[in-house]
């Protein structure tokens, strides 16, 4: 069979909002392997508009009418938190590869049953940590294994925004819905992205404080610019983290953190340094990288400069790839959920005021 004549990857895209039509679905209609088959959405309305802008595919409602389609292969989850534990399971067990998004589930306990349940079943499952894909975090990752940092002995995160909580008042903000705020919302892809650079540490404990303050009373929080219809949703909920501080030892470097959806400090902080013994690396997130180091009594500054491919159009190929040879990619579940186990930490040493282990 020549490779034009090769079956085709058939997927389905189970929630058809803003990461499924800014990610998911663009990039498997471009990839040839791929044949997308189901749209699907609570709201029937957007499964049918996915069809009429990608032209293909047949909108549905409930996943379960296609669960055991026999001719299809795997399913991106792109629902909300609270969503993807029983979805990505049941298609797991039906036989499908997943790759759910990020967060992994609301609370760690979803987060191992969906790992137990894809090394039961023999399906893979990836996260959807769309970072270990970029080029700029693959090249610091190469740096790091190469000795170019020499040891990396401590990683500090800053994912800061002056005012700019994600849908106040929703399922965001709602505990019950998303899990957390801007721990898991944010913070769960700088923490993911430094255990991948740094070659999967094993976290050994936690210590962190969680802070709701500045969303409590919706209808007088200000903000200058957000994604959310305050007036509507001012009788929502609010009990997540807007701002979060923390301190992970792993069995290699440790990795400290100070993140916030909104602070009363009007700047935006996105980086991550990795602090080394022979040189260090300040990775602007989603961007670009500076290396600083010494050589022949002079200190160097290099920015570098390279070609980049979208992350997500990477992801998804990779992720397609995996479902074509049946080998797990980097966002495997197993190294995904090493990030849940910290974020649950995090939660559990801010609800305790101490340090805590993580196991």
């Amino acid at each position: 069979m020549s490779n034009q004549e090769e079956k085709k990857i058939r997927v389905a895209v189970i929630g058809c909002g803003s990461i499924a039509n800014s990610a998911h679905i663009p990039n498997y209609v471009k990839n040839p392997a791929v044949e997308v088959k189901y749209f699907c959405d609570i709201l029937p309305e957007r499964a049918e508009e996915a069809v009429q802008k990608y032209g293909c595919g047949t909108a549905v409602k409930d996943y379960h009418d296609f669960l055991n389609d026999p001719e299809l292969d795997a399913v991106s989850v792109c629902t909300h938190n609270d969503f993807h534990a029983p979805i990505t399971i049941d298609f797991l067990r039906a036989g499908k590869d997943v790759l759910c998004e990020k967060p992994a589930a609301r609370v760690l306990s979803e987060a191992l049953e969906m790992q137990r349940v894809s090394h039961e079943t023999g399906q893979l499952l990836s996260i959807g940590v769309v970072n270990r894909f970029g080029d700029a975090v693959n090249r610091v990752k190469d740096m790091i294994a190469a000795g170019k940092l020499g040891e990396v002995y401590h990683v500090f995160a800053s994912f800061r925004a002056h005012r700019s909580i994600p849908g106040i008042g929703g399922d965001f903000t709602t505990k019950e819905v998303s899990g957390g705020g801007a721990l898991i919302d944010w913070g769960v892809h700088y923490l993911d992205l430094i255990l991948y650079c740094c070659g999967e540490p094993k976290p050994l404990t936690a210590s962190g404080e969680a802070f709701c303050k500045l969303g409590k009373n919706i209808a007088d929080y200000t903000y200058l610019s957000m994604w959310a219809n305050r007036d509507a949703q001012a009788k929502g909920t609010y009990d997540v983290d807007d701002s979060v501080t923390g301190l992970v030892r792993t069995d290699g470097p440790s990795i400290s953190f100070l993140g916030a959806w909104a602070q009363n400090i009007g700047k935006s902080e996105m980086f991550i340094d990795f602090m080394g013994d022979k040189g260090g690396v300040r990775l602007q997130y989603c961007q670009n990288f500076v290396y600083y180091t010494f050589e022949d009594g002079a200190l160097l500054e290099v920015q570098p400069t390279y070609p980049t491919v979208d992350f997500y159009e990477t992801e998804i190929n990779s992720f397609v790839q995996s479902v074509k040879t049946r080998q797990p990619n980097q966002a495997n579940i197993d190294n995904a959920v090493v990030t849940s186990k910290i974020m649950d930490g995090i939660y559990r040493s801010s609800q305790a005021h101490r340090e805590v282990t993580i196991d």
